[in-house]
């Protein structure tokens, strides 16, 4: 790789120690104040540092940490990557995680979806993944219809070869403009946001995974993967078992566009798929914690979409315990909690905490779910029989969760 100006490796040493000092002192992970630092340093620092890596950008309104994590354990086989493990998905956690892996050939970047245009432009990175776009909190995300628009414009004119999931109208209508497009047929299970046609406001008509427009000549392009149950089907048709050990359809469906991405490094299926299942865990979602005998997996939902995926995931036979906050990287806004579907909770002992708990509460209550109110995950915890007990809960609310098990998850 070409060595860096001298001002630019001043700057990634300095946010690399600033780093370090964070995780030391336990104010964080220092994914993020180790790129502002540098960015401070040198504006231009990104750009610099991914010059003459093979880069992939993962972007969605959901899974982008896990198909993150999918990929980097599957280009692992063709050497080191650089990658912003714990979801610092915008410039500064970017620029610290390629200072914290200079020399990694590869790099896979979760980026979100408002600063997919500006870390494209900046770094022009090859692969791009797109997964879905559905409404997030209102208050602090752009509009979806706006975001695919944008992409459309920054992919436009780029060589860029993109990666997207063809189920979903707007991840297509946004990925549409690429130069080179691998379709992939990941399902949608979430369709609330996309019954109008992208281009033309039309409807959609739907039938299964398929969709087109009955006013214009949108519609779903003939895919080159597709996911079919348990497996992925490759552009050759040969079928392979996704045996993950992460649960869920919607991890099956992050496994086939992991695999479509690591095909575009080069890398074949029967290569990248023993290294998909290695991975049992993502920044703490999926794993179980232990207290007193009480086990709690934990699963992460920040939007409506997320909290169905999560419904897929939690066994419907233990208790449960709902979390919500509405801090910062939450939104403030509680509203889209009226936007999911509370009532495959009837018949679990259900358990409501959080800052936001009232709000959750009175959700349910409209929704007929019966619950008991916690004012902490602790209280909640010790009211639940020893065993196993799901706990879902939105960004903070599951980072404090975290938090107070060590963050050794």
């Amino acid at each position: 790789m070409t060595q860096l100006p001298l001002r630019a490796q001043l700057a990634s040493a300095l946010g690399r120690s600033a780093a370090t000092l964070s995780r030391m002192t336990g104010r964080g992970d220092g994914s993020v104040i180790g790129g502002r630092v540098g960015l401070m340093l040198e504006p231009d620092l990104l750009r610099q540092l991914a010059r003459d890596r093979r880069l992939a950008l993962i972007s969605a309104t959901n899974g982008k940490t896990t198909t993150t994590r999918l990929i980097t354990s599957a280009l692992l086989e063709m050497g080191e990557v650089a990658t912003n493990a714990y979801g610092a998905n915008m410039p500064a956690g970017h620029v610290s995680a390629l200072s914290q892996h200079k020399d990694a050939p590869y790099g896979v970047l979760e980026v979100d979806e408002k600063y997919l245009p500006e870390v494209l432009d900046t770094t022009g990175a090859g692969v791009v993944c797109l997964m879905n776009l559905s409404r997030d909190q209102m208050d602090r995300a752009a509009e979806i219809w706006l975001l695919a628009q944008k992409w459309r414009r920054a992919l436009s004119g780029k060589p860029t070869h993109v990666i997207a999931n063809c189920d979903d109208p707007l991840v297509t209508w946004g990925a549409s403009t690429a130069a080179k497009v691998t379709w992939v047929s990941g399902g949608q299970r979430w369709k609330e946001d996309s019954w109008c046609c992208p281009e033309c406001g039309g409807p959609l008509d739907r039938k299964d995974r398929h969709w087109a427009c009955r006013e214009c000549t949108f519609h779903r392009p003939e895919p080159q993967w597709i996911l079919d149950d348990d497996a992925v089907i490759d552009p050759r048709g040969q079928r392979w078992v996704l045996d993950i050990q992460l649960p869920g359809a919607a991890n099956r469906s992050n496994a086939a566009m992991a695999l479509a991405v690591a095909e575009a490094f080069g890398l074949p299926v029967e290569r990248a798929l023993p290294r998909l299942r290695e991975v049992t865990s993502v920044a703490g979602r999926y794993t179980t914690v232990e207290r007193d005998g009480r086990h709690a997996r934990l699963l992460l939902a920040k939007n409506p979409a997320g909290w169905l995926e999560a419904f897929d995931v939690s066994d419907p036979a233990l208790p449960i315990i709902l979390s919500v906050n509405a801090q910062g990287p939450d939104g403030r806004d509680t509203s889209w909690l009226w936007d999911v579907d509370y009532r495959i909770l009837r018949g679990r002992p259900v358990f409501v905490t959080g800052e936001r708990r009232l709000d959750l509460a009175l959700r349910l209550d409209v929704a007929d779910v019966p619950f008991v109110l916690a004012d902490t995950f602790s209280e909640a915890l010790a009211a639940q029989p020893p065993g196993r007990v799901d706990v879902i809960a939105n960004y903070t609310a599951f980072q404090q969760i975290r938090s107070e098990f060590g963050r050794a998850v």
